[in-house]
């Protein structure tokens, strides 16, 4: 076996240590070595890689920059919240190599459904065989069995070993495990719905297959075309596909597939109307983006940004600071949190932002410190012709002139906005400030419900001349004055009800208020906030109590229409999973369009009395939860343990639709579990609901641990016979997990 590539894998800049890193001859998996031990410290498959970046694009990379050249370095992105490998090759051409190679493995991995099952099979073939003969004998098999979620009876297993053995080896070896795969990996409960419909339980005529289509996915439109298309996509049998029928095989292959997946295929693309105001959207938006850990002492990190760009965020959050040499520093105020240069932000969001809203507010100046007022010019440096700094979006120049004309027209629309990037902050010294007066322009305390902040800030406006010298006044003034020219269509405006903002608020305004701030007034004055929100934007963020960067529901702001309600991207939970499954539609552009309802200035919706929503009565959603697939085990567990599933349907909605049901659990089978209950909702507003597939294992003595779950919104459901493939805690994908369930929509 040849040695492999020895490159540096670095962890900080006094932490670089050599390893051997080598492609196994498999083609999907990469171990690493220690030069001095030669023992292996780890691997990974080419399925966990996400992307490859070339260059110094991590921190730790960065801070070696004057001692490696950017031509020998790359970092290695894996999915969900494994850290990144950052890696410093020998010279250009062998981290060229590397580089390459890697993108090639990954385009070259698509997770279809066939290479999912022999990806499976040749994993589990390699964790059971103990001595790495290349065989397996029974007793190997009885511990894979358990290994893979199976509680198996003895006999049972024994004649499946078997029948496997064509050999009579005693031992499996290549095509006879598969053969033991296919037969452990029965689906009975498909074959007998193929067997419905076919006449001779073989295969499926284009007819039969049409007849299908109609009755059972509903699919009313081009079927035959679409029957077409899934034989030549999905039968294996070149021969079958001569004929124009459909195997068993196919047929599973095609339920397995995105055809055949919960999720409309036809929605997963950019499907809606982005020619509305901004404010008709909800907007995918983080809290404190820069922290990848808790508030008060966690890590800040580009990679913060970089993660909530890919995930579809579009509105960021940047909090600057003074830093060392009047260079501005990006960092939770008067916290322990690390702080990262504002010049590194702003380079991240030129290299991974597009038609993002950016918002830069100040921390509040609680302690004495002043908060730093970020370089324009910085801004237009790394954004150039991305910066958004016109009233028109149509004649934006790109030569970095500063617009004298304040925009007071409708907000603009997405599609005008591709490619730009909008700030959101405070705006002085202009006309349309100086028109509730001198002095009045109350400052966007983003993240603190405490009014005194807000006192203390304006006490300083007054008196900060006398704390500095004029020079160094001027100059910040100057720089205040031109972020100030940058902010067109997001003015930060202190919320003072909803009355003082149509007397005198513009559309291109916009208000922060705290969740607990948002809670009262949904319950208050429910669809006066729904009116406010049709025609001008509102941010909500956490409450200053949630230390741990934990999160509030976003459904209830978002059932009142509000467009930009900020999360902590960093803390996977229930309220992550809500907003990746609103926002996963659309091309997953991170633009959302409302339901009309809500969109509508004279609109009577209150989300309290489902009642006053225009239009059909409720919908009834029923969910029969047939099976579950190749289930993973719960993290930590015992050796040999087997989970106890079950399956928990959430609905996430309006008041009256909340609501949660679920299946019986199935002793010890997370391989093949076989439900087979009918779970039925009424949903009084489908429109904002959200339907949340949960998988637990079962534990009668303590809290049930997590297993896989699906969020997608119910406007997205594909009715028929489903599949749901599962993702992990932190969103990423577990093949090959999946649910099978039959969904039945009716009003």
């Amino acid at each position: 076996m040849q040695q492999g590539t020895l490159m540096r894998k670095v962890k900080s800049k006094n932490w670089k240590k050599q390893r051997y890193f080598k492609l196994q001859d498999d083609c999907m998996t990469i171990w690493y070595q220690s030069k001095r031990t030669g023992k292996i410290e780890s691997a990974f498959s080419i399925s966990d890689v996400e992307t490859v970046r070339e260059g110094h694009q991590s921190e730790v990379l960065q801070s070696l920059a004057e001692e490696f050249p950017p031509e020998r370095c790359f970092t290695i992105v894996f999915y969900g919240r494994r850290g990144n490998l950052d890696l410093i090759a020998g010279s250009a051409e062998e981290a060229q190599c590397w580089i390459q190679g890697l993108h090639q493995l990954i385009e070259s991995f698509p997770l279809t459904s066939a290479l999912v099952s022999r990806t499976w099979i040749r994993d589990w073939f390699q964790k059971a065989d103990k001595n790495k003969d290349g065989r397996m004998n029974f007793k190997e098999v009885q511990r894979l069995l358990k290994m893979m979620n199976v509680d198996m009876n003895e006999d049972h297993a024994l004649r499946l070993f078997q029948a496997a053995d064509k050999s009579e080896s005693g031992t499996l070896e290549g095509e006879e495990f598969v053969l033991f795969y296919k037969a452990l990996t029965q689906r009975e409960e498909v074959l007998s719905l193929f067997q419905d419909y076919s006449e001779d339980g073989k295969k499926l005529t284009l007819l039969e297959l049409v007849d299908f289509l109609r009755q059972e996915q509903l699919e009313d439109e081009g079927t035959e075309e679409l029957a077409m298309e899934l034989i030549d996509k999905y039968e294996p049998s070149e021969t079958a596909r001569a004929r124009h029928v459909l195997s068993a095989d196919g047929f599973l292959m095609y339920l397995c597939s995105p055809e055949g997946s919960i999720f409309n295929p036809r929605h997963r693309v950019l499907w809606q109307d982005m020619t509305q105001p901004l404010c008709h959207y909800f907007i995918s938006s983080s809290h404190n983006t820069y922290l990848i850990e808790d508030q008060i002492c966690g890590q800040s990190s580009i990679e913060g940004y970089i993660r909530a760009l890919k995930r579809g965020c579009r509105c960021l959050e940047v909090d600057c600071w003074d830093g060392p040499n009047g260079e501005p520093v990006v960092y939770h105020g008067h916290t322990f949190t690390s702080k990262i240069p504002f010049r590194e932000v702003v380079s991240t969001l030129g290299k991974y932002a597009s038609s993002h809203v950016v918002s830069p507010c100040p921390a509040d100046p609680d302690s004495g410190a002043e908060p730093s007022y970020p370089n324009p010019w910085v801004l237009k440096g790394a954004g150039g012709s991305c910066l958004q700094q016109h009233g028109d979006p149509g004649n934006s120049k790109s030569n970095g002139d500063v617009p004298t004309k304040v925009p007071t027209s409708p907000s603009p629309t997405p599609q005008e906005l591709k490619h730009k990037i909008l700030l959101k902050g405070k705006k002085i010294g202009r006309l349309e400030d100086m028109l509730d007066g001198p002095g009045d322009e109350a400052p966007d305390v983003s993240d603190d419900d405490n009014g005194a902040e807000a006192e203390e800030e304006r006490r300083r406006a007054k008196v900060g001349g006398t704390q500095h010298n004029s020079a160094l006044q001027k100059d910040k003034e100057s720089l205040a004055q031109a972020l100030s020219d940058c902010v067109v269509y997001c003015k930060s405006v202190s919320f003072r009800g909803f009355q003082e903002a149509r007397s005198h608020s513009r559309p291109s305004e916009i208000s922060s208020l705290s969740e607990a701030k948002a809670r009262k007034l949904i319950r208050d004055v429910g669809n006066e906030f729904v009116r406010h929100n049709t025609w001008q934007l509102t941010r909500i963020y956490p409450s200053g109590m949630r230390t741990d960067s934990s999160n509030y529901s976003p459904q209830e702001m978002w059932n009142v229409g509000c467009q930009i309600v900020a999360l902590n991207f960093q803390t996977a939970g229930m309220e992550m999973d809500l907003c990746d499954g609103l926002f996963s539609q659309n091309g997953r552009c991170g633009y959302v369009l409302k339901p009309p309802f809500m969109r509508d200035k004279e609109t009577l919706f209150n989300p309290s009395d489902p009642d006053s929503r225009e239009g059909p009565g409720p919908t009834t959603l029923t969910i029969q939860v047939i099976s579950g697939q190749q289930l993973p085990k719960v993290a930590n567990s015992k050796d040999g343990a087997i989970i106890d599933p079950l399956v928990r349907v959430e609905i996430h909605g309006v008041p009256a639709d909340q609501a949660h049901q679920e299946t019986k659990h199935i002793e010890n089978n997370g391989f093949n579990p076989c439900w087979d209950e009918t779970l039925q909702f009424q949903l009084h507003v489908p429109e904002l609901a959200l339907v949340r597939f949960v998988v637990e294992d079962y534990d009668k003595t303590s809290r049930n641990d997590f297993v896989g779950q699906f969020t997608l919104a119910f406007t997205n459901i594909k009715p028929g016979y489903r599949h749901i493939h599962l993702l992990s805690k932190d969103g990423t994908s577990i093949p090959p997990s999946s649910l099978f369930v039959h969904i039945r929509i009716t009003e």
